[in-house]
């Protein structure tokens, strides 16, 4: 089942709908960054591209659960 979390990126109201398992990770992601929910869905809209949010977003939680800390060595605009 799906869990939605809603975020304003560059001052739009928008919702990302992911697995439990993954907002566990993007939480311990966030935690370890020292980030709230809204500043790692930031972080995460400047760094995707094209990609949408939400696969943005399981990208990051499986290459943070595999190993890759590279997402926390990137200067941010933060």
């Amino acid at each position: 089942m799906l869990r939605k979390r809603s975020v304003s990126l560059s001052g739009h109201a928008t919702s990302v709908a992911l697995e439990p398992q993954f907002w566990a990770v993007l939480d311990g992601v966030a935690a370890e960054l020292g980030l709230n929910h809204a500043g790692l869905m930031k972080r995460i809209d400047e760094r995707r591209g094209r990609t949408p949010l939400a696969s943005a977003c399981r990208l990051l939680a499986l290459a943070w659960a595999g190993g890759d800390r590279s997402f926390a060595e990137q200067d941010s605009a933060d």
